[in-house]
């Protein structure tokens, strides 16, 4: 089957290549995809597109016309498809619905301890014969509170890793992980969320009920100095009520790996460039916040479960095995 492979880096042709084993004919293509790149699939039966990639009702139609049936998302997120137009239009949406759980996890724990203990101020201190610790005051960890909104495979692991250091962990997810009851964290509502916790680790999904959810209304009944963690999707976040947030020190720490309007700015090189995102720019002059630009998947375990997964939608798809496919 000859597959278009949007969005593609250095790391997307390895990972994939070798996952493919030579059974797919892997057109690899820098640019994103969308309604003006879509034409770059042009003969092929499926495309493998990323998080960034708009697959709006103008692409899948483009796609549909040229012969495209599948979209193989090599993430785990859809919330970039057009899922009614899909469905109009006869394509199968397939994902990556696992890949590493504990990287995305862990990944959050970095972002917890380097806000804490202020690494990220201390490296460059020291880089510059600076060994004062002013300003460098953290907490302990043990016994905080740490709310976790999402509680699928990644909000379990970041669960269990925090109870490990001591954590009080309490969740929020309208299906409960039966796994974490029985581990002792408490599922309650949003409400208590806000009211309770000391940091807070955004896991869950992107949705209509989901965008925004991190907004001027929620981030008043939070405790004063909150913790604030998102790698889950930038659109979770009212990134302005988040600054003025942080403005008036209801917020106390922001780690963020993801950024509502990410698309024209992540897994590129701007170095070299003025930053014209005034809002993102805003979020940068904080010495509270750390920012990472959408890396916490980028292991080479999640890496290779990414590609074996993905090449095994295409595979059983193009067998007619719909059973195997991981769809949406």
């Amino acid at each position: 089957m000859k597959v278009a492979v949007f969005s593609t880096k250095a790391y997307d042709r390895e990972y994939l290549a070798a996952a493919n084993k030579g059974r797919h004919e892997l057109v690899f293509i820098e640019a994103p995809l969308n309604s003006q790149t879509a034409l770059l699939a042009q003969g092929a039966e499926a495309v493998c597109c990323f998080v960034n990639d708009h697959l709006d009702e103008a692409s899948l139609t483009q796609l549909q016309q040229q012969g495209t049936r599948l979209i193989a998302l090599r993430c785990a997120g859809f919330n970039q498809v057009d899922l009614s137009a899909a469905k109009r239009l006869g394509l199968t949406v397939a994902r990556v619905p696992e890949y590493s759980p504990h990287a995305v996890a862990e990944h959050a724990l970095g972002l917890i301890q380097m806000l804490n203990r202020h690494l990220h101020r201390a490296h460059y201190r020291v880089r510059e014969n600076d060994y004062s610790l002013n300003g460098l005051l953290g907490f302990d960890l043990v016994n905080k509170c740490v709310a976790v909104i999402g509680a699928g495979k990644i909000g379990q692991v970041f669960a269990q890793i925090m109870q490990g250091i001591g954590c009080r962990v309490i969740a929020f997810d309208p299906q409960p992980n039966e796994e974490l009851l029985a581990r002792g964290v408490k599922f309650v509502s949003l409400d208590e969320i806000w009211q309770q916790a000391d940091i807070i680790s955004l896991h869950c999904p992107l949705t209509s009920s989901t965008h925004h959810m991190i907004n001027a209304d929620s981030i008043s009944r939070m405790k004063e100095g909150v913790m604030l963690i998102n790698t889950g999707r930038g659109g979770l976040i009212d990134t302005k009520a988040v600054i003025l947030g942080l403005k008036i020190r209801k917020i106390g720490y922001l780690g963020l790996d993801v950024y509502e309007e990410e698309g024209d700015l992540f897994f590129e090189d701007y170095s070299n460039q003025v930053l014209q995102d005034d809002v993102f720019a805003r979020l940068l002059t904080f010495p509270n916040v750390v920012i990472t630009g959408h890396q916490a998947f980028f292991t080479r375990e999640a890496l290779t479960a990414i590609g074996e997964v993905t090449l095994a939608n295409i595979s059983h798809f193009e067998a007619g095995e719909l059973d195997k496919v991981c769809c949406v």
